[in-house]
């Protein structure tokens, strides 16, 4: 049985966790592959909103098996405050939640870490979410790292220990001027650790293989967006892991003929949070009506996302590096109300008119090219099919669709489950 793939096309903050919910009856597993809790996937239903930040999103469906894939990093103290969110709604997690062996855990000093190397990059700081997820990563390439396995082990504390000395050593290195209390964030470190042990820990890769023998339904749900990814984004204003289609693989040890479906979320405009290059940022009332309308704040930290017109260079190489065979449009009904829209179609890049994403789009080199459309005035929210949309709204979506060459076969117009339009 082929799995099918559900990621962000953008700066993240797409939308990823309503459509794994919406997508969800149609699984029997829903696998995060990478990231941790610097994502923040929001869903909403029955008139309650709820944050995720390292479990899958179909956790609030009976039937779905949830699994952690080993491309992610845990922090056991988020965790356990996720899990504690979850006994508000009498969910039995605890026989569909399943972790892998191999997943690294963010440690209280990774989180430190973290905060003194980005204090001490003043202005060139990346705008990280200072959760700990660049240091973790960063022992796991170094080989350093302590993974959920290791608490099935009688010297993981000792092991813990080594680590976490070698943490201290560094930030004393940094200099930085930061405050923390270590020992209360140890005693917090493993209370929750003791939480997490009380889930079911498998060997992820193998679990797959047998479900995709056994003729069981899948989808790979990722974090962030690919504008984001380690390799392919924006670096170096990205995140410690691939989030593209690759980092499925890699992230759950499933191989690429497996993969059948990639689905791309993105939204109807295109936001970002923290530092990084955004050539269609927006400075002005529009781009304030955006964020307003839209709600943009970040799921995670809560600060107000930057505001611009859609990117479909920065969208045609997601679209490519990820193979997307379907699109799923969101916050259309933010857009209700601009007279004009405007569409990033091409970029004058150092005096030249280009198509495709360069190596640098910092503003000093790059500046959008914009087609406009006419807008629509009608409220989406209440509306339930693809027949009821504006017409300046298909006109919108057909454009897209034509210069992408991909199908849009969801247009989200709420963030209720329900205020979801198939095509």
């Amino acid at each position: 049985m082929a799995v099918n793939l559900l990621l962000g096309l953008q700066w993240g903050d797409e939308g990823k966790g309503k459509i794994v919910d919406v997508l969800t009856k149609d699984y029997d597993i829903i696998a995060r592959f990478q990231g941790g809790p610097n994502a923040g996937h929001t869903l909403e239903f029955d008139g309650i909103k709820h944050v995720l930040h390292t479990i899958p999103s179909g956790i609030f469906h009976d039937k779905a098996i949830n699994l952690v894939g080993n491309g992610v990093v845990i922090d056991p103290v988020i965790f356990k405050k996720e899990l504690d969110n979850l006994d508000k709604f009498d969910l039995d997690y605890k026989s569909k939640l399943l972790i892998s062996r191999k997943a690294h855990l963010i440690l209280p000093t990774h989180r430190i870490l973290d905060a003194a190397s980005e204090a001490v990059k003043g202005k060139a700081k990346i705008g990280s979410t200072l959760k700990g997820i660049g240091p973790t990563y960063m022992d796991k390439t170094g080989r350093n790292g302590i993974r959920v396995g290791d608490l099935e082990l009688d010297n993981w504390k000792e092991r813990y220990r080594n680590l976490a000395n070698k943490h201290e050593a560094m930030i004393d290195f940094y200099d930085a001027k930061i405050e923390y209390d270590l020992a209360e964030l140890e005693n917090e470190f493993f209370e929750a650790v003791k939480t997490l042990k009380s889930l079911t820990f498998i060997d992820s890769e193998e679990y797959l293989h047998q479900a995709q023998k056994d003729g069981k339904t899948i989808l790979a749900e990722g974090a962030q967006g690919s504008l984001l990814d380690i390799d392919f984004g924006t670096y170096p204003f990205v995140t410690s892991s691939n989030t593209t289609a690759a980092g499925a693989c890699t992230g759950l040890g499933i191989a690429p003929n497996k993969i059948k479906d990639v689905f791309g979320i993105f939204k109807a405009y295109t936001t970002r949070v923290g530092s990084g290059p955004f050539p269609t940022e927006l400075f002005d009332e529009d781009g304030e009506t955006m964020g307003r309308v839209g709600h943009e704040f970040g799921a995670t930290t809560g600060r107000p996302r930057r505001c611009g017109w859609l990117d479909l260079v920065a969208l045609k190489y997601a679209v490519h590096v990820n193979g997307v065979t379907q699109l799923m449009m969101m916050k259309g009904d933010v857009l209700s109300g601009f007279k004009t829209l405007k569409v990033c179609t091409a970029y004058k890049y150092n005096g030249e008119t280009i198509n495709h994403l360069p190596y640098n789009i910092e503003p000093e080199n790059v500046t959008p090219i914009y087609t406009e459309m006419k807008g629509w005035s009608e409220d989406l929210t209440q509306m339930t099919e693809a027949s009821q949309l504006p017409k300046e709204l298909n006109e919108y979506i057909s454009f897209l669709e034509k210069e992408l060459e991909t199908p849009i076969t969801i247009v989200s117009v709420g963030p209720d489950r329900k205020q979801t339009i198939h095509k």
